[in-house]
């Protein structure tokens, strides 16, 4: 049985995330709406909102700079990701846990079924997602079925995992 203790950490690099090419191309399209439409769009907002007067009570104002804000989150978000994605088809049929696989596992004596690899990929799948810089997945990646391992839990609590079965996501 394999035992990983995970300590989290905001600095170093950072793994590259597997993205299938149907889930890189939506998510450039997104980066291409917000970075461009949507940001004039929002600046238009602003402008308006600011030739109102007063910008102390001005809800809309607020409102509008508040939403510019997430819109400029997003774009970090997206170009990164896609700056440092693997594009690719899912991985071969090992059997091994690894990102862009289906993993079923015995989580604490509970079965789950969740997508090991990156939340963008699995968007309207209904899979949860498991990302391999997660406390469960540094425990199980290239782990096979039948595998145990342990990991500790952001409470201190160690959480037994066996890895049941792993498959290439098909999307």
């Amino acid at each position: 049985m394999t035992e990983t203790t995970q300590t989290p950490t905001t600095t170093g690099p950072r793994e590259p995330a597997w993205l299938t090419q149907e889930a890189y191309d939506r998510l450039k399209a997104e980066l291409d709406h917000l970075s461009g439409p949507a940001r004039h769009e929002i600046a238009q907002r602003i402008e308006a909102a600011r030739e109102e007067g007063d910008l102390k009570e001005n809800g809309g104002y607020h409102a509008a700079k508040e939403e510019q804000g997430k819109q400029e989150g997003r774009i970090r978000q997206l170009t990164q990701l896609l700056r440092d994605a693997e594009v690719g088809q899912a991985p071969s049929d090992s059997g091994k846990v690894q990102p862009g696989m289906v993993v079923v596992a015995e989580v604490a004596g509970q079965e789950m079924r969740f997508l090991f690899g990156s939340r963008e990929i699995a968007e309207g799948t209904g899979l949860d997602v498991y990302s391999p810089t997660s406390p469960l997945g540094e425990s199980i990646l290239g782990l096979s079925a039948g595998d145990e391992a342990t990991y500790k839990a952001p409470n201190g609590r160690k959480i037994p995992v066996k890895v049941v079965s792993a498959e290439p996501f098909t999307g």
